[in-house]
This record gives structure tokens, sequence and C-alpha cells, in this order.
């Protein structure tokens, strides 16, 4: 790429992502641009660019428009984008669009700037008919969403809570009068002059939000919240409520993956299963955690409470989780409890930007009588700071801050609280002898990048973006600094680009942290070279290249050329992808999932095959 471009883009990404998209644009609007920001607006945002063509892995051509033809290409551009007939929204303003000169004074690049929707304006479509015209973006692409996706967009978009729907056919009888019970007495321990206290439980319930009227229809009933809450696990999940619903804590006490769980609690038909007793029973098994060194407070009726700012962390982590979900959704929520971490997940999207949770202020629930019950139990903040406190908590404790993390089909969020701290001090040591005198002038969230880096063995802009409050402009930025100051070492393209430490001589082997890649050893008896930081990539391109070079490879090759790849470790399916220059939904349809259930492939999480660390590993020779 010439020099004058590297320069001009020097702050972009220079593939194509989740958040960027080049078009050649040179014989007119691209009919895609209009499915682009769909998918951008209604998933994260982004920039499209016109004039720019990305021509393989890792170089663009940056050919530009003539300046003209650029007019003309952005007046056509807003005709369009105010057509309702085209496209169901505009959400730019001016400054959204931009000409950027390029050394040659004749020729200008068209940027696009796509902010997200809001949950009021989703879904965000093109032509007529949502269910036809609606897109989302998932890693480089666009994709049409399903009917069902189109619908759950519809129903965020209503003011009136999903929770508060009143259930035809469904009542009092349908409620474990136990769970009731102890939530007055919890409600009364906290708030013991509470006037909602002096209510009869129905009272009571409707006060909560669990009973209503609606004044249009006259209708009157158990509401869904009120079900999910205090209901008997049968009527949950009976079709005409939530068939679907699902609760799940899972514990592993030792790093173990031979080890499944350690301590489980799901609906085993031992308890009965709605959000109330499920809460319960959490927040005890938080709270005994044996990587916590101190234990929860208990008031004067004996009931735990938050005992340090790390355990509020958790209770608002556990309670966000409940609140939030779209119970409509895949998967129910699971708490997941490792050596290191916290990991909290719920079904549904996010019904505001990431960008808007890192800023804090800004509230938006899903579910607002949950919201209201468990803040007459203390917990779930209602001002849109939950997150702040969640990493306030864990800032006490010096640990990595949250990370968030948003999945699509199925829509899940996850909120994953590591325990390794960003000042370790041996780690510390290790950088500052590392690095001298370099590494005692870095900002704050340089040194935390190569702790992060020392501790997980690589790193990759996307990780940093869900662990630092920084845009992904500002880490790519800080990642080319740190390459340039050759503390860090880069590998792979595109979405596959990867961040090392370099090797370090003055360390000792014993500590060494340059693995090239986690769980790297080859599982089988073939001799294979040395690996280090600039030999692996090296092999799986060398390996992957007959897929790249042919577009039409046979089944067995393909499938011969994956089992060489997975025999250097554990590999996710979007470095698979980027690896082999195929489509990551088909090849995981075509191929992989296919050697799984044939025993040639093995999963890092068998237990939850859409985790969002989901990668494969071959299995030993006597598999195949």
């Amino acid at each position: 790429m010439p020099q004058h471009q590297l320069t001009l883009f020097e702050e972009f990404s220079y593939f194509e992502g989740a958040d960027v998209e080049y078009k050649s644009a040179k014989g007119g609007l691209p009919s895609t641009l209009w499915e682009t920001y769909s998918g951008f607006a209604n998933t994260g945002g982004g920039t499209l660019y016109l004039g720019i063509t990305q021509t393989d892995a890792d170089s663009l051509d940056i050919h530009g428009l003539p300046i003209a033809a650029a007019e003309k290409l952005r007046t056509d551009f807003w005709n369009t984008l105010n057509n309702r007939g085209k496209v169901s929204i505009n959400l730019l303003s001016n400054g959204d669009v931009s000409l950027i000169p390029l050394p040659d004074a004749s020729k200008v690049v068209i940027r696009i700037h796509v902010p997200p929707a809001s949950r009021t304006q989703k879904p965000v479509y093109i032509g007529q008919n949502p269910l036809f015209g609606t897109y989302r973006r998932y890693h480089e692409g666009d994709y049409r969403c399903s009917e069902d996706e189109v619908r759950r967009m519809f129903a965020d978009q209503s003011s009136e809570p999903a929770d508060s729907r009143i259930l035809q056919h469904f009542g009092w009888n349908d409620l474990d009068k136990d769970s009731i019970r102890q939530f007055r007495n919890r409600f009364a321990s906290r708030d013991p002059y509470h006037a909602w206290l002096e209510e009869d439980d129905l009272g009571l319930l409707t006060k909560l939000g669990g009973w209503r009227r609606d004044r249009a229809s006259g209708q009157e009933g158990l509401t869904l919240a009120g079900l999910l809450m205090f209901g008997k696990h049968e009527a949950i999940t009976d079709p005409a409520a939530i068939p679907g619903f699902h609760v799940d804590y899972r514990e592993r006490v030792l790093d173990d993956p031979a080890m499944r769980w350690s301590d489980r609690v799901y609906p085993d038909g031992k308890w009965e299963a709605n959000l109330f007793q499920f809460y319960q029973r959490i927040i005890l098994k938080l709270s005994t955690n044996p990587n916590l060194k101190n234990p929860f407070r208990r008031d004067k009726e004996g009931y735990r409470q938050a005992g340090t700012e790390v355990h509020e962390a958790l209770q608002e982590a556990l309670v966000n989780a409940i609140i939030h979900a779209d119970y409509a959704g895949m998967g129910g929520i699971v708490v997941e409890c490792y050596p290191d971490r916290f990991e909290f997940a719920n079904p549904g999207s996010l019904l505001v930007s990431r960008e808007q949770l890192l800023l804090g202020g800004t509230s938006e629930c899903r579910n607002k009588a949950l919201q209201k019950m468990f803040q007459m139990l203390g917990a779930g903040d209602k001002a849109g700071s939950g997150l702040d406190k969640i990493r306030r908590g864990w800032a006490t404790r010096q640990w990595q801050a949250p990370a968030l993390r948003e999945t699509l089909r199925p829509d899940r969020v996850y909120l994953i609280l590591s325990m390794l701290s960003i000042l370790s001090t041996e780690t510390l040591e290790q950088l500052a002898l590392q690095f001298g005198e370099t590494f005692r002038q870095l900002n704050q969230e340089e040194v935390q990048t190569l702790v992060i880096t020392a501790q997980e063995e690589q790193i990759s802009n996307q990780r940093l973006q869900e662990m630092l409050p920084l845009h992904r402009v500002d880490i790519t930025q800080m990642l080319r600094g740190l390459v340039q100051k050759g503390m860090l070492i880069v590998s792979g393209t595109g979405r596959g680009t990867r961040y090392r430490l370099p090797p370090n001589e003055q360390i000792s082997n014993d500590n060494d942290t340059s693995s090239p890649v986690n769980e790297t050893t080859p599982v089988t008896n073939e001799t294979t070279p040395v690996l280090n930081e600039t030999t692996l990539p090296t092999i799986l391109s060398a390996i992957a290249e007959p897929a790249r070079q042919n577009k039409r490879l046979s089944a067995s090759d393909m499938r011969n050329i994956i089992l060489q790849l997975c025999a250097y470790g554990f590999l996710p399916m979007h470095q698979l992808a980027d690896l082999l220059k195929r489509d990551a939904r088909n090849l995981r349809n075509r191929y992989v999932s296919q050697m799984v259930s044939e025993g040639l492939l093995e999963l890092r999480h068998p237990e939850n095959l859409n985790h969002h660390d989901q990668a494969y590993r071959r299995k030993s020779m006597d598999a195949l």
C-alpha cells in the first residue's frame, strides 16, 4: 500500500470487521450498501467507506472517486436515505457523511458514519417489509434477520415492559406461597416500616407489579414478572408462558478441563425453580466461594448482605442478568464460577450501546417489574450505574476490568469478571525487567494491556474492547504504538490478528509467558516443527494455503486441512475462517460441526456449544 494511504488511514483498522466496511462504488451506489446500513444500525454502528476495496486479507486499494462523481453519489445517498419507501429511518446528520481528500487532488473517499439505532428505532430495515428487509452485522458481513429476531426488536421497542404482560388462564394457584412469604420476610428485614408490608399477599404482589389490571381492556391477572419471580416451575415452563425458561449455576473449584462441575444448581425437581429461589441460592453460593476471602455480612434476621464492594458487584451482576434477560430467548440465565473468574450470561441483546453502558447514567431495563422487586431487597440499580458499581467493586481488588460481550444467533450477553490482577507484582516485575525504563513511562491502559497479554499469552483488539473503556480506534493506535516500541509483536491478519510479548531471555523458562497460543501442543503422534512466536503463524498459514488458493477444494481435502490446523491446539472458528478464507458460518455447518459429531475434533467447552470462547482441537490419531 502506498505510504500516503497508510498515513491517511493509520487511525483505522485496515480490514473489514464488525464496524468497518469498504465498497468500491465505481459503478454508483452499491446495492449492498443499504444492507450494511441496516446491519450497522441494528448492531453497534459502524463506518462505510466508498472508494476503497479490500483486495485481500491484508491490503486495501484506496482508488478513490472523482470529486464530481462523489458529489453525485452523496446526493443520491441522501435522497434514498430520506425515502421511507426505501429505508425505514434516517439516523444520520450532515456531519455523518463526509468527503476525505486524497493526495491525488482530483479524487476523494466518501466516509459514512452510521450510529447504532436506539431500541425505539429498531428494527431499521430496507424496503417495505421489516420481516424481509432487516439486517444485522456479524463479524465482517451482514445477514438477514429471521422473523423471530425482528419480532423481538419490535417487542423491545414497546414502551410497555416485557414482564408486565398479563398471562391469560394463569392465577394465584400457579404461585409458590413459600416464595412470597420468604420475599416478604427479606423485604421486612431490609425496610421493616415500608407501607407495602401492610398489604396482604395479593396487595403486595400488585404493588410490586406481579399482578395488575389493564385499564384499557379491563383485564386483570398475574403478570409475567409475578410468575417468573414467585411461580411454580411447572407453571413457568408451561407452553403458554415461558417454555424455554432455564436457570443454571455451575462451579468448578479446580482449573481442570477434565472436570465438569464441582457444584451445580439447576431445575432438578428438588426445589421450586423460580427467579427468587434461584437468586437466594446463588447469592449464598457466591458468598461462600473459596476464591473470595471476605464473607458476606448477616443482618439481624440472619440474611446475608453484601460485605464488601466485591460482593456488591457480584450481587449486582446476578441481578442484572435476571432483570435484563429476554425470557423468550435461548439459553436461559447461566452463572459459571471458575478459579480465576465469574461469568454471567443471559438471553437477549443490549438495549443501549456498549459506549452508553461504559459512560453510565443511562437506564434501560427489559423487565421493570422484576427490577422493582429486587430493589425492594436492596439489589438492582435503577440509575444506569450498575456496571459502574461492578467495575468499582472489581477495581478495589485491582483485578482486570469486567469484560462485556454480546453474541448473535442466539442473542446473549456475557459479563466476565476476571480475578486476575492488573497489578500482579510478579508480572509487573517481569515486564519492568524485560522492558526497563520504557515500561515505566507507559500510561495505565498500556500497562494493563501488557499485563493482560502476559497473563493470557495473547491479546486482540476485540478482547481489549471488552476490557478497556477505549474505542476500537484508540485501541488500534495504542497497540500499534506498543508494536513500534518493540513491546508487542503481531501475527495473523484481519480479524485473526493477535499480539504477544516478544521472547524475553532475561526471564527463566519456568516463568516464560511467550507461548504463541493457548494449549497449542500438537495432540498427534506426528513430528512437528519447533513452535515459537515466528514459526507458528507461518506453519498454520502454509497448511491452509491450498484452501486459500482453491475456492472449490474437495470436501475431503478441506477436512484434512482442518484436522492438520487443529492438531496445533484449540482454534476458534473465526481464526479457522481467516486461515482458510471461508465464511465462518458455512465452515461450521459444512465441516466443523460434523467433524465434532464424528469424534475427529473436540470442543474446548463441550458443556456449552454456544460458549463465547468456543474452539476446536484435533483428537488423537486413534480417532481417525
